[in-house]
């Protein structure tokens, strides 16, 4: 009765003020979270490891993201299925299923920590490593692997944290982690001399910061459910209902990964036969990578911040309050999209200038050049990029995992990956720029029909 209470005000209260309470502390979050690979990058490229070291921490960020596309899917079924239990006044089976999902997620990190340390070299180079920049990549990853289990864990708990109405907890998990990577990372980086391992010493002992943070509240501080020893006898029955609602968060990490992988081979092969080199381009697509994670996580902070809220009016049978809400989303996504379109199309070097000017290749000037391109091309479309996730998560908050798979496969697969093969075979390594925004524009549609289907039923 009492949990039924304390979520019944989610049905009443004024969306706005809503909206406000629940997506800042997790917009704030995701910002921190994605702080962690910034922040090494910003040192790393104002050090003397510069182009070569901002390339090979480019390298391992998609590493980075298929051990969080596992834990973000874990975490997101679970934060959906409690949501959705929630509305329905259902919470019989909560404990169960977040408590397998802390097993499942374990279990998945030592699985992929055991698979990548013995395959490591050729992974990184597999991923865009050339023979300059694979020395620094393994350095830094080398370290990272080992934490795994902790990153992991600590992504998809989070993710809970947020659904079980604390979404303050969740910054603060984040946040504790983010403030002692910024610390350690100039006095590893450049007191200690350290390189590529003293940001990938901060980083490392960051997560492990914010792991320890989210499990205090696991342990003492929960809301809706409590977890006993017997919620981690796995319940593959029950989570079966939770990582279906997560199965899109999944596959919308690994399109990520898919269209990283695809883009570094294409700029690796054409950048070689262009006058900027290898190394250029995927330098800058690296930075591009970050900063585009930074736009993303403001507009997915959003919805998944009104995640609880959509969740439990859906399951309480309030549908006008759903569709007010989704408006509110949208308008806020498209207004955040078009703020930052604004400045990477007026002042790119600015933004790239934060991540240090490079001072290891022959010819700076082609750096520049292709980063300005990079900023104004690759990324003009990003305002359709934001509405096409943001509808995407939207679909998993309110139960529908096969149009929240759709809106976003299609984009990022059927689009984006055939698209990044094909151009740059008629306009070198800058067609790769010109694929985002087709495969926006295209997308879009398809969003759009999903969208107005859903509300008409």
């Amino acid at each position: 009765m009492q949990e039924t209470e304390n979520t019944e005000y989610l049905g009443k209260e004024k969306l706005s003020k809503l909206m406000l309470r629940f997506s800042i502390p997790c917009i704030l979050s995701l910002l921190v979270g994605a702080l962690y690979n910034i922040v090494d990058q910003i040192f790393i490229g104002n050090s003397e490891l510069s182009t070569l070291g901002n390339a090979a921490a480019g390298v391992v960020f998609p590493i980075f993201i298929i051990a969080q596309a596992f834990a973000w899917c874990f975490g997101d079924g679970c934060a959906a299925y409690l949501d959705l239990c929630q509305g329905k006044g259902d919470t019989e089976h909560l404990h169960r299923s977040i408590g397998t999902g802390v097993v499942v997620t374990f279990a998945v990190s030592l699985l992929l920590l055991a698979l990548f340390y013995p395959l490591r070299t050729p992974l990184l180079m597999l991923f865009g490593a050339s023979e300059h920049s694979i020395g620094y990549a393994t350095e830094y990853f080398n370290i990272v692997l080992g934490f795994f289990p902790l990153f992991m864990l600590s992504n998809m708990m989070n993710a809970v944290i947020r659904a079980d109405g604390s979404p303050s907890w969740s910054m603060a998990s984040m946040l504790a982690g983010a403030i002692v990577n910024l610390i350690l990372d100039p006095a590893f980086i450049f007191g200690a001399k350290w390189g590529m391992a003293g940001a990938a010493w901060a980083t490392v002992i960051g997560q492990t910061v914010s792991f320890l943070v989210s499990l205090v509240y696991f342990v003492r501080f929960t809301k809706t459910f409590r977890l006993t020893l017997k919620s981690f006898l796995p319940d593959f029955k029950i989570f079966a209902h939770a990582l279906k609602l997560g199965a899109s968060s999944f596959i919308t990490q690994m399109s990520i990964v898919l269209i990283s992988l695809v883009c570094n081979i294409m700029l690796a092969k054409y950048g070689a036969q262009s006058h900027y080199g290898a190394d250029i381009p995927i330098a800058v697509i690296g930075i591009e990578s970050k900063v585009f994670t930074i736009v993303i996580n403001i507009v997915v902070g959003i919805v998944l911040g009104c995640q609880p809220i959509l969740g439990y009016n859906l399951g309480a049978g309030n549908t006008d309050r759903v569709k007010k809400l989704y408006r509110n989303i949208l308008l806020c996504t498209v207004a955040i999209g078009l703020a930052f379109t604004v400045l990477f199309e007026a002042a790119p070097r600015a933004v790239i200038s934060l991540f240090g000017s490079p001072t290891d290749i022959e010819n700076p000037e082609d750096y520049w050049i292709f980063a300005e391109k990079t900023f104004r091309i690759f990324l003009s479309s990003i305002t359709l990029t934001c509405v096409i996730k943001m509808t995407s998560i939207f679909f998993q908050a309110v139960g529908r995992p096969v149009r929240a798979v759709l809106s976003s496969l299609v984009r990022d697969v059927v689009l984006f990956v055939p698209l990044l093969c094909l151009f740059p075979v008629f306009w070198g390594v800058e067609g790769v720029l010109y694929a985002a925004p087709v495969a926006d524009s295209a997308a879009l549609i398809l969003t759009v029909i999903l969208t107005l289907t859903y509300f008409k039923s």
